[in-house]
């Protein structure tokens, strides 16, 4: 009887194998096709709230699959529905938009597109965030799930998703009925390209992941005047610039330790001519954070030492410090732990342990994370993709080059373990949460 049982579970953990072994195949067979999507992508980006014809593409790419597919979500984006039976609802988002960055990677397939931001300035436009890895990983996972459908059970929803550099168009499909008009997902998945991992590998980081980032404007009034004769003004340049570094305060000297906040003052304007003394200064702040009651505590904290900086120096109360908060608000990410720890077990089976590495957060922010703060709370992950070729990435960990950031003109992915490697990992993590492997 014990041969039997041992022969049985052999023969599994055999089948097991060749179904990954087939599944690597399938996924290097269809590299031509991903490689010709991403330069298409690469060489046509689109700014934020105008992806009109990378939507379209992939709306295309979807409905050849076979997915059911409804345009015009939040703007330009789309709900690609793929019903399998019984079982759970997962959901895989891939953002569209691009950067007014010019591209100087020398590329032969190198962005040369130009386009008109939303203040009017003619810019030039790169995927220099990876999203155009996101969407040829997004459709090679659509296109490996569809070809196993007798391999898992449920409910597959997959998103294009515009102005995630805005910070705005998580917000736009859900206020436009993402998760009323459609089935609700019981998992959210994402990737995000990582600039300082080798290619092959997969990132991880449990629980916080990125920032709250909040967009503060302070409009701190004065009374102008001549610059000869200060003392018949209140100078809000001064005021200003007391704030500035009262700032400062808040992280070091109101905020736990152990609890991280970043408070930069990005820009100050005021005045126009030497001498004379301005009525207003305008400041601009970005503020990082994790926790929700952080973020208020922070917040707080910079309109009560705008608002009794300016009291000190005898400003009117008419004339009091106005703080206003941008609506691109993005909020916290945060990569549920136990779903966390599941895909990055069944990865470590697949791709091999030494293919994941654990991360640290990042103060950088990404819209991704409204999808799981939807109540009910919904269990999301967002894996960091490995994109640099390992032996920049060992030249670097030497002090021999410097690799590029995301939001580089220069930063350009090693394409061909990035692309499989993330059609690969985010198939497989599909396939296990519908339980059908």
């Amino acid at each position: 009887m014990g041969n039997l049982i041992w022969a049985a579970i052999f023969v599994l953990l055999s089948s097991a194998a060749a179904s990954a072994d087939e599944l690597r195949t399938a996924v290097d067979e269809d590299y031509p096709y991903l490689e010709a999507l991403y330069k298409h992508l690469h060489a046509n980006p689109e700014l934020s709230f105008r992806e009109e014809k990378t939507a379209a593409r992939l709306v295309r790419e979807m409905r050849q699959i076979g997915f059911t597919v409804t345009e015009k979500i939040g703007g330009h984006g789309f709900v690609a529905v793929l019903e399998n039976g019984d079982g759970p609802t997962v959901m895989v988002r891939t953002d569209l938009d691009a950067l007014p960055v010019q591209e100087k990677t020398e590329l032969p397939y190198a962005s040369t597109v130009k386009s008109v931001e939303q203040t009017g300035q003619e810019v030039s436009v790169m995927h220099a965030c990876g999203h155009d890895v996101h969407m040829t990983v997004f459709t090679g996972t659509a296109r490996r799930l569809m070809a196993l459908k007798d391999q898992w059970s449920g409910t597959l929803v997959m998103i294009g998703q515009p102005a995630e550099e805005r910070g705005a168009g998580a917000i736009a499909m859900l206020r436009d009925g993402l998760f009323t008009k459609f089935p609700r997902p019981d998992y959210n998945l994402a990737w995000h390209v990582n600039p300082a991992l080798e290619s092959g590998k997969v990132g991880y980081v449990p629980e916080w992941s990125y920032a709250n980032v909040d967009s503060v404007n302070i409009k701190v009034k004065g009374i102008g005047g001549h610059g000869a004769y200060p003392h018949t003004t209140k100078d809000p340049i001064v005021i200003g610039a007391q704030i500035v570094l009262a700032l400062q305060t808040i992280a070091s000297r109101e905020i736990p330790a152990q609890t991280p906040v970043v408070v930069t003052v990005g820009a100050f304007h005021a005045g126009a001519k030497h001498n004379v003394i301005s009525e207003e200064a305008h400041l601009q702040l970005t503020v990082r954070t994790y926790e929700d009651e952080t973020r208020q505590q922070v917040l707080d904290a910079i309109e009560r030492i705008s608002v009794n900086t300016a009291r000190a120096a005898g400003v009117p109360e008419d004339k009091l410090p106005v703080m206003t908060i941008k609506d691109e608000y993005t909020p916290s990410g945060y990569n549920n732990p136990q779903l966390t720890e599941r895909i990055v077990g069944l990865l470590e089976t697949k791709l091999g342990e030494d293919k994941l590495e654990l991360g640290r957060p990042v103060m950088g922010g990404e819209d991704f994370a409204r999808y799981g703060r939807v109540e009910p709370r919904i269990p999301s992950l967002m894996l960091s993709l490995g994109s640099i070729e390992p032996e920049r990435m060992a030249a670097a960990r030497a002090g021999e080059v410097q690799l590029p950031s995301l939001h580089s003109a220069y930063y350009a992915p090693d394409l061909q373990p990035t692309l499989t490697t993330g059609v690969y990992a985010m198939t497989h993590a599909v396939l296990e949460l519908m339980a059908g492997e």
